[in-house]
């Protein structure tokens, strides 16, 4: 089964797990959620799929484009 990278569009902290690993997720669905300059910014699923890893927890810092999690389609 083909795999996806889900990535961060800014760099911040991790403040909020959206799903769990093996959670079912629609394409734009939010999985994880990152605050920066006191915005909340989702890293959202390319494409429908289960969440195969999260490669993040709460509180991590993350880089502008970091992956967090995979998705398997």
């Amino acid at each position: 089964m083909p795999e996806f990278g889900i990535t961060t569009e800014v760099a911040g902290r991790v403040c909020k797990l959206a799903v769990r690993t093996g959670t079912h997720v629609g394409e734009g669905e939010e999985v994880v959620v990152v605050e920066a300059m006191k915005m909340e910014i989702p890293a959202t699923s390319p494409a429908a799929g289960i969440v195969k890893s999260i490669l993040v927890g709460v509180d991590d810092l993350v880089g502008e484009g970091q992956l967090v999690a995979i998705l398997e389609t």
